[in-house]
């Protein structure tokens, strides 16, 4: 059961994404990293390249809130079933729809509805037919047993209150063999209490992350295996953005 803490969270962190899918970005005095521009070089600098962008309309990029390009290094297949946990505005889910092809299939999920209808209006605009957006919760995720090949999610696990959850449901849901590929926020150095507390930290991906071994292991007791990090860069002084892969045993 939640306590009273992970709940005041949760909704603190679907007010702000909601608001985000909402109003979208404008190029403003009080929001000038929300320029398109800025977004696209923004998307670069985490791991895009021109090819992944190129196509992608601007209310895509407007929302993208991530560290990394899981796509990147996940070595996706045709005809590969892949699931996105905390989706937004859908650029990672199609990033992934380009790769596993027509005989392929994406799920998204995320827990705004905000951020649900603009991911559909984006595939509308795309369209894409290999790909579906479904609102839920990572920690209870609305698929099935057994039934993804690659768990895919670019900074969202850290907004979570409940990894340990979050973790368990990735492994419940991939299929024997299947893998986990994140990029994620840990951090360097133990944060003040005032920064853990502070509910604008959870939302700017800082307060909710964890030490890197505290997150490793957490991937570990979930049950995966061969957990590795990839690489890692700086984030905002006292965090680092890594991204992880991990495989769930045949047996």
């Amino acid at each position: 059961m939640e306590t009273s803490r992970e709940n005041e969270i949760k909704e603190f962190v679907r007010t702000r994404y909601s608001e985000l899918a909402r109003r979208g970005c404008s190029c403003s005095e009080s929001a000038p990293s929300c320029c398109s521009d800025s977004k696209e070089a923004y998307a670069k600098v985490i791991g895009y390249k021109d090819d992944d962008l190129k196509g992608l309309p601007d209310s895509v990029l407007n929302t993208l809130a991530g560290c990394g390009n899981p796509t990147a290094h996940a070595d996706l297949g045709r005809g590969e079933t892949v699931l996105d946990l905390g989706s937004g505005g859908g650029i990672d889910a199609f990033l992934a729809a380009r790769k596993v092809g027509a005989t392929g299939r994406v799920i998204g999920v995320d827990m705004t509805k905000d951020m649900v209808a603009l991911a559909n209006r984006n595939k509308r605009k795309l369209n894409v037919k290999n790909v579906e957006f479904r609102l839920g919760e990572i920690e209870d995720l609305p698929v099935q047993d057994d039934s993804v090949d690659i768990v895919i999610s670019n900074c969202v696990i850290n907004l979570s209150p409940d990894k340990d959850r979050v973790f368990r449901e990735a492994f419940r849901v991939l299929k024997p063999g299947g893998r986990l590929l994140v990029s994620d926020i840990v951090t360097t150095e133990k944060l003040p209490r005032e920064i853990r507390r502070d509910m604008e930290m959870w939302a700017g991906c800082v307060a909710g992350a964890l030490e890197e071994g505290t997150y490793l292991q957490k991937v570990i007791d979930a049950g995966f295996k061969d957990v590795q990090v990839m690489s890692k860069r700086d984030f905002k002084g006292v965090a680092s953005s890594l991204r992880l892969r991990a495989f769930k045993p045949w047996n």
